[in-house]
């Protein structure tokens, strides 16, 4: 994604619950050499409490309920794109909303549209990533910042952190140790982008300039 100013990049986040991941980003933006701003926090539930995060914060809410638009998903995608575009926001960042996004969304978004996701893609894709990962035995686990592409969880690939899956880990256990280290990469992929060194050339993402240790973001054990 070329950046053709050094004016901050305007993101919006879209969330359905809590915000934790907003939080991250909200927290990274405040800080004054960080390289984006976000515009607006926009939900599909009104209660979502992430909502509460981004007014703490100072930055401008919106909710466009798919309760509004029953059966008419285009409508209601349209409506939360005209948000965005009204807040003149350059990439979206999905921070745990829960609707699966459609094609043409996708597709008007195309390279502006970033997701994280509790796994290593490609495993794990979808839901109860860390219960299916801890039944199949693998010894890391992770999380995974990506572009957007119709598929569920597919994209090319920004950030990824792994950590270790420990003896006696729960999904519990091991869904902190990984959400830890989304806080951390979430940001990180913001800024790369948000610098211009990013590049999507096909199906992978191309790295420019003096790279952050994002293969190194990997919790030993205590």
């Amino acid at each position: 994604m070329a950046r053709l100013t050094p004016s901050p990049l305007r993101v919006g986040v879209l969330i359905s619950g809590r915000g934790s991941n907003l939080q991250a980003l909200l927290d990274a933006c405040a800080a004054p050499d960080f390289p984006a701003e976000i515009a607006l926090v926009l939900s599909n539930k009104a209660d979502a409490y992430g909502l509460e995060r981004a007014a703490s914060a100072g930055v401008p809410t919106a909710v466009v309920s798919h309760r509004d638009f029953p059966g008419d998903k285009r409508a209601f995608e349209e409506a939360m794109d005209a948000r965005l575009r009204a807040a003149g926001v350059e990439l979206v960042c999905l921070a745990g909303f829960m609707r699966l996004l459609s094609p043409w969304f996708v597709d008007t978004w195309r390279d502006r549209l970033i997701n994280i996701h509790p796994s290593l893609l490609p495993s794990f894709k979808g839901l109860d990533t860390h219960g299916r990962a801890l039944a199949a035995g693998v010894r890391f686990h992770g999380c995974t910042v990506h572009y957007v592409r119709p598929e569920m969880d597919e994209g090319p690939i920004i950030a990824q952190a792994a950590v270790p899956v420990l003896p006696g880990d729960d999904a519990h256990t091991l869904a902190d140790r990984v959400l830890e280290s989304e806080h951390r990469i979430y940001p990180q992929a913001v800024r790369l982008i948000a610098e211009g060194r990013t590049r999507v050339e096909g199906d992978r993402v191309l790295l420019s300039g003096d790279m952050p240790a994002l293969p190194a973001l990997i919790n030993p054990p205590a």
